[in-house]
């Protein structure tokens, strides 16, 4: 999975000058650290393929880290989901991992940087805190509590730890500088008071950790080398540093913060928080919906996991944020799915065509290619009969030239089956076509042999048996947002562009051959695009849902707009 031909990308260079100067090889070490917040989405899957493509490079471990340090936002049904996908995606971590394994250790370190003068304990609300940092361009003040006794401090932030306080009354607090152009550096916050049940540790624990001072040393601890995130963390490199400078041993290694571009997916949200609120506010029918950015989604819709690895690597690694268009990944599952999807026939918005001289009561088994791309995937047999469905845009009593498909007076060929002309229509009282009649010629069964079955026409349509076919619930996907970038307008929720037409379910009608079909089976409906079979699916009701056209249609859509 990891393509070690390729020209390296520069967080790679990094490692190889590091390499080049005596950093031992058999040290280095990477993680993939989640907040177990939320469902990963398809931005989490490039890091995923980052850091555990890095461990697959250099032959190091790379380690699972959940990021569990605020119990009201956390839940272990988000760290099995995580667990789930990272597997899905096709790789093993060396260890599982929690900050909140580290607590106490954390704890300790932060009652030693009190006893050394750099930390102190903040009896200020929250908005005076924010009120006395000041601002990017004016410095900070120092907070009257700055300066307590050491004794004070260790009494105060022991009574914290016993859950003596209500939340908000005191934060521990990094003595470092207020006047710091980095505004990080003004005495951040190390712990705050939180009076809740964490998935782990339960009630053992009412003050919890903040991300900055949580991170490095956890890196720290399981000694990773190369702590690699995204460029919203660069402002934070500072106090990573400074935080590991209280509490590094030069014999150990030291990590290295280095820091990455996010890849936005267009026509999408990629913020735990908004996918959140799409499933607060009833816009999807879960985390899982295969409309979300979620892998969770992804994986539902039909995605597979090589097409979003192949997605990940062809993206790249870059030092500018940028907005890839969801084409790209589109395409990429496109490609997959192509060598691997078998073809079977469906029709999702039937007419019904009856073969007027074909024998009553007569049916006929034919022989089909499973995947014309793999020469290994065999055949299997479909039934004909005297009436079939095709689709309605398949047919017109009237055309011009370039209409190719079935027309009064004009032949196509029905796959793998046979030439049929159309003869006639009938109409309901409003003048839609019902019902299409037409002749075959039985001489043109395709693979007969016969001269007949080699004459070419421009047409070939596909269909099923209307006897035999299955009845299928048919979801039809489509992009979840209207705009390319929803959550970028300042002036407007990216909830107003939510698309209206994102989910279509109809009923398709589908060869028989998939009443055994599997949840998670991937197919081709023939012309119509690439479908799998989801969990809905039961021994009563097939459901599909729609994961990819055979094209890119909604490129077309923009340009006639």
């Amino acid at each position: 999975m990891s393509d070690t031909n390729r020209p390296l990308n520069f967080l790679e260079h990094i490692i190889e000058e590091d390499l080049e100067n005596g950093f031992p090889k058999d040290a280095l070490r990477f993680r993939f650290p989640p907040e177990p917040n939320g469902y990963l989405h398809i931005g989490h899957a490039s890091s995923i393929c980052l850091n555990f493509g890095l461990g697959l490079r250099y032959n190091a471990p790379v380690n699972l880290r959940f990021d569990d340090t605020n119990p009201a936002k956390e839940e272990q049904e988000f760290v099995d989901a995580i667990k789930r996908d990272v597997e899905w995606l096709g790789y093993k971590w060396n260890t599982e991992r929690y900050a909140s394994d580290y607590f106490q250790q954390l704890y300790d370190w932060a009652v030693a940087l009190i006893k050394e003068g750099k930390a102190y304990v903040d009896s200020q609300s929250s908005d005076e805190m924010a009120i006395q940092k000041g601002s990017p361009t004016e410095a900070g003040s120092e907070s009257p509590f700055r300066n307590r006794s050491v004794e004070e401090n260790l009494e105060l932030f022991a009574a914290m730890k016993a859950g003596k306080f209500e939340e908000g009354k005191h934060a521990l607090r990094a003595k470092i500088d207020m006047t710091s152009s980095n505004m990080l550096m003004r005495d951040p916050i190390m712990y705050r008071v939180l009076h809740k049940a964490h998935h782990r540790t339960n009630t053992d624990w009412c003050i919890y950790p903040m991300y900055d001072w949580t991170h490095g040393e956890s890196d720290y601890i399981e000694q990773v080398s190369h702590s690699l995130c995204t460029l919203e963390f660069a402002m934070h490199r500072e106090l990573y540093d400074w935080f590991l400078n209280q509490v590094v041993d030069e014999s150990k290694v030291r990590p290295k913060q280095r820091e990455f571009a996010r890849r936005n997916l267009s026509h999408t949200v990629v913020s735990k928080r908004k996918l959140a609120r799409l499933v607060e506010d009833g816009v999807v029918d879960g985390w899982d919906d295969p409309r979300m950015s979620t892998i969770s989604g992804l994986r539902r819709r039909g995605y597979s996991p090589e097409s979003i690895r192949n997605f990940a690597d062809t993206i790249g690694i870059g030092k500018r944020d940028n907005l890839i268009d969801v084409s790209l990944l589109e395409f990429q599952v496109r490609d997959h799915l192509n060598k691997i999807a078998p073809r079977v026939m469906g029709v999702l918005d039937p007419l019904k065509v009856v073969i007027t001289n074909y024998p009553e009561g007569e049916e006929e088994w034919l022989d089909a290619e499973n995947n014309p791309e793999d020469e290994t995937a065999g055949s299997r047999k479909v039934p004909f009969s005297k009436e079939i469905y095709i689709e309605k845009e398949d047919f017109r009593e009237e055309a011009n030239k370039k209409f190719f498909r079935l027309k009064l007076g004009k032949e196509v060929r029905l796959k793998n089956a046979y030439i049929i002309k159309a003869e006639s229509c009938t109409k309901d009282a409003d003048g839609n076509i019902i019902e299409v009649q037409c002749s075959y010629d039985p001489k043109s069964r395709s693979g007969s042999g016969s001269e007949e079955s080699l004459r070419k026409v421009k047409g070939t349509l596909h269909w099923v048996s209307i006897s035999h076919a299955l009845k299928a619930e048919v979801r039809i996907y489509d992009r979840l947002f209207t705009d390319e970038s929803p959550d970028t307008h300042k002036d407007k929720d990216f909830m107003e562009f939510v698309n209206p037409n994102s989910l279509n379910v109809i009923t398709g009608y589908l060869e028989p051959s998939l009443i055994n079909a599997k949840v998670g089976d991937q197919v081709q409906f023939q012309r119509l695009g690439y479908f799998c079979v989801d969990p809905d699916t039961s021994s009563e009701k097939l459901v599909f849902n729609r994961t990819v056209g055979l094209r890119d249609s909604w490129a077309k859509i923009e340009q006639k707009s």
